[in-house]
């Protein structure tokens, strides 16, 4: 696992659905192996300019699922040439030679099946968790990378992870039923409509030590309930439910979901989910989920809130 410490300035110009963001990206480089010990460390930030967007080349390109009032989104990328940047800087910075494969860094691949970013807003702060799921060409996943931001001016502490808790208790706070809320935006070529729905999420440990998942879903427009019933295992940080859906627990309340195979799903014309859940306080979490099709084309994005009970 690699900490990598980013500044992200953002600037527009136009209006409402003509607004363009202009987004300038700073990774902070590590010391050089081949700096004198003696000498003052500096830290170096390297620039990094993001391609100019708006809510057109969002929709059309990226397949954003946006929620407004929630601040939170779903996009994809065709690629993962800014995450590779962010850890070629992030960690070798100056040392970097430009290997295809450097020594001690694993990089995404140059053409993954999916790249996806979930972005989830704090109920409490005026931050957020930004993270990207990438699967390899095969459909494996093949990296998770997390960004947590914090708005400021000027020079702020930049916002850390809760490392405290060790691996294997990083599931504790998740367990229990939670009740919430959920709204589910289908992208445009499957109809851009719009679905509200009540929902329970339990989840707990039987005698056996073996997570035990129901959710379960109300409709809000047809008043039809649907339940989905998961048994898995834990081992550290990673659970593995039946039928191949895996979480990785991560510090800070942060778990994020995946097939273990989605060229699986695609041979057995499945569809499948990706998934961010951020727990940030005891009692109140958020989660987006980002539906694909066999295709790979985003259905839909779901958006929830929960509170413990």
């Amino acid at each position: 696992m690699h900490k990598i410490t980013t500044k992200l300035a953002v600037g527009s110009y136009g209006e409402d659905e003509l607004m363009s963001l202009l987004q300038t990206l700073y990774i902070k480089q590590p010391a050089s192996t081949t700096s004198f010990s003696g000498d003052d460390y500096e830290p170096e930030w390297f620039e990094y300019k993001i391609k100019e967007t708006n809510m057109f080349t969002v929709d059309k390109y990226q397949q954003i699922g946006f929620f407004p009032k929630e601040k939170a989104y779903a996009l994809r990328y065709q690629t993962a040439g800014m995450l590779e940047t962010v850890l070629r800087q992030g960690v070798l910075g100056e040392d970097d030679i430009g290997e295809e494969s450097p020594r001690n860094l694993k990089l995404p691949s140059k053409r993954p099946s999916i790249v996806c970013e979930n972005c989830l807003y704090s109920l409490e702060k005026d931050k957020r968790v930004r993270a990207f799921h990438i699967m390899d060409p095969k459909g494996i996943l093949e990296m998770l990378l997390v960004f947590l931001e914090e708005r400021g001016n000027g020079e702020v502490i930049p916002p850390s992870f809760d490392n405290l808790k060790e691996d294997s208790e990083r599931i504790m706070p998740h367990l229990g039923t939670w009740k919430g809320h959920s709204l589910t935006k289908r992208t445009g070529v499957y109809g851009a409509t719009i679905t509200e729905a009540e929902t329970t999420a339990v989840l707990e440990m039987n005698k056996d030590g073996q997570l035990v998942q129901d959710i379960t879903s109300t409709s809000g427009a047809s008043n039809v309930t649907t339940n989905v019933h998961w048994t898995g295992t834990i081992s550290e940080n990673l659970v593995t439910f039946d039928g191949g859906f895996q979480l990785t627990l991560l510090p800070g309340g942060i778990y994020m979901g995946y097939p273990s195979d989605v060229a699986n799903s695609v041979q057995e014309s499945k569809s499948f989910h990706l998934e961010l859940c951020w727990l940030e306080s005891p009692g109140k979490r958020q989660r987006l989920i980002r539906t694909y099709d066999v295709e790979g084309l985003a259905v839909s994005s779901t958006y929830f809130i929960e509170s413990k009970i």
